[in-house]
């Protein structure tokens, strides 16, 4: 397709408003609404791959945009009357769909590398770890956008109805909101019995994905694979619709994508840790000396080198031989519901945990002293009790001196000493071997996460 052809088919055709569409709505989603994107290690500006899967889940509403507009541009012929002088031209049929299904494609697929541009601009201010792993899912991403504009076109072509453009554009949104409730979700239930849901295989014919709860996890090789053979499908698809011209043409046109999806099931993933993985690259530990973090945070390291082992020198202190002898970022990635994995040797923590983001200094200092004397047990994706909360405060300030909450806790710094304060005082009312033995037992209560720390440190619970 010429530079001139081009041309003359943007200012004929609705493709530029389709792009336009398709940037201003998705800038104005993520700009206007004060959602889970902004905030955290996985803001979408924050790192290459939480832009990539943020961008990724507003093709739940622009999928759909883009099948409606492909189908409206896909009725230009049949609403100018063109339809039989077109046919009666000596030009190739698939050469008039080549341009009309080009067209709209290099303005949608542009249209979504500018809204990554506009966040890729803005990663290298807020991380220092690049890689390319993120390109793959963009790429996909904009592939949907391409081949859900073709089978519009194809549709709108197959069917030339007023109807047919908000008919599949509804239905394009009903199927990704299926996929993303009920026939792409499977109900499972953990080992302490919290029921929770998790992607199928189906679910991933969908154009978009779950939300970005860590910054260490991205889609799988396999997964690419597979959209890529459905997208490639539901474009021929839709090209072939554009060039039929019977109804039995029709017919056979759907071959590429019912085979498409046939093939796409067979290569996607079944299990959903094997959809969602954990990027090695990104999780590799940085260390200096007993403090690591991930590469995916390696700039975050000095300013926690310091704090961490002032916390490990506490802890040693207050805990002797029982004390955990480096800080580590948990770069261990379980499903929502399922109970936290901590170790004796190792303060783990998460970057998310508010205690630690909002923590500078001698405040961060005594959150990893929390964290390394009594870790939280609610289920991953719960926030931790009020009793977590403040048997944390306790078990730091036995070790630091002082009672104090902890800043950055769901938990009002009120209510936590409200809560605290008892224990605290009949803890440091004990004797000093007593005192010991509680924080002893709460510690490896905390650890296994058997029993309410808070319950051990007041004498509750058998020690």
């Amino acid at each position: 397709m010429s530079v001139r052809v081009l041309r003359i088919e943007l200012r004929r055709s609705v493709a530029p408003w389709a792009g336009a569409v398709v940037l201003t709505s998705a800038l104005a989603f993520l700009y206007l609404v004060d959602a889970a994107w902004w905030r955290g290690t996985t803001a979408w500006t924050a790192q290459w791959t939480s832009l990539a899967m943020w961008t990724r889940s507003l093709l739940f509403y622009l999928w759909p945009l883009a099948v409606g507009l492909g189908a409206l541009q896909g009725l230009r012929d049949h609403r100018s009357k063109m339809s039989e002088l077109l046919t009666s031209t000596p030009r190739p049929a698939r050469h008039r769909a080549a341009t009309l299904a080009g067209t709209t494609a290099i303005t949608l697929a542009s249209a979504f590398a500018l809204l990554v541009l506009v966040g890729a601009v803005q990663v290298p201010a807020n991380t220092a770890y690049t890689h390319l792993g993120w390109l793959p899912i963009s790429l996909v991403g904009a592939l949907f956008l391409v081949a859900g504009a073709v089978l519009g076109m194809g549709a709108g072509r197959a069917l030339p109805s007023a109807l047919t453009p908000p008919a599949l554009a509804m239905g394009a949104f009903v199927f990704t909101a299926l996929m993303h409730m009920s026939l792409g979700r499977t109900e499972t239930t953990t080992a302490t019995g919290v029921p929770i849901t998790e992607p199928n295989r189906v679910s991933l014919l969908s154009p978009t994905v779950q939300e970005v709860r860590d910054v260490l996890v991205t889609l799988s090789t396999s997964v690419h694979v597979g959209q890529t053979v459905w997208l490639l499908g539901m474009a021929a698809t839709g090209f072939a619709l554009l060039v039929a011209a019977t109804p039995r043409a029709r017919l056979i046109a759907l071959t590429p994508v019912l085979a498409g999806a046939t093939l796409a099931l067979l290569v996607l993933p079944s299990d959903p840790r094997r959809m969602y993985v954990v990027d090695e690259a990104a999780a590799e530990l940085v260390c200096d000396g007993p403090v690591c973090v991930t590469r995916a945070h390696q700039a975050r390291l000095a300013d926690l080198a310091g704090p961490g082992e002032e916390a490990l020198r506490l802890l040693r202190g207050a805990l002797g031989g029982q004390a955990p002898v480096s800080v580590r970022e948990n770069a261990t990635v379980l499903p929502d519901g399922a109970m936290p994995r901590w170790s004796r040797e190792t303060v783990l923590f998460d970057f998310d945990d508010g205690i630690i983001a909002t923590a500078r200094g001698e405040e961060l200092t005594r959150a990893l002293v929390a964290k390394g004397m009594v870790p939280g047990c609610s289920s991953l994706g719960w926030s931790g009790t009020l009793n977590d909360a403040a048997a944390q405060s306790v078990a730091a300030g036995w070790a630091l001196g002082d009672l104090k909450p902890l800043g950055g806790s769901p938990h009002a710094p009120g209510d936590q000493i409200a809560v605290a304060r008892p224990v605290w005082k009949e803890l440091k009312a004990l004797p000093r071997a007593e005192q010991l033995s509680r924080i002893n037992a709460a510690h490896a209560a905390a650890l296994s996460c058997e029993g309410d720390a808070l319950d051990v440190l007041s004498g509750g619970a058998s020690r």
